[in-house]
């Protein structure tokens, strides 16, 4: 990972583009966009390029909580 590829949110919070944020969700970036169009997200960055909170995508996965282990789609 690259100083570009991490950022720090004007809250302090590191942030990191949809890709990133979607690999430690082990999800696509289109579940990581609908999380976020759903509020379940807070999206930052640019108009042209989203950032997501890492601690913020880890706790959301975390909080699934399912029996197999897998995360469930965002529907």
């Amino acid at each position: 990972m690259t100083d570009r590829e991490v950022a720090r949110a004007s809250d302090g919070h590191v942030t990191v583009p949809t890709e990133l944020a979607a690999l430690a969700a082990g999800v696509t970036m289109a579940t990581i966009r609908k999380w976020a169009s759903r509020g379940k997200l807070t999206r930052y960055g640019t108009p042209g390029r989203a950032e997501y909170d890492l601690d913020e995508v880890r706790e959301l996965i975390a909080g699934f909580g399912t029996d197999d282990g897998r995360i469930p789609p965002a529907e």
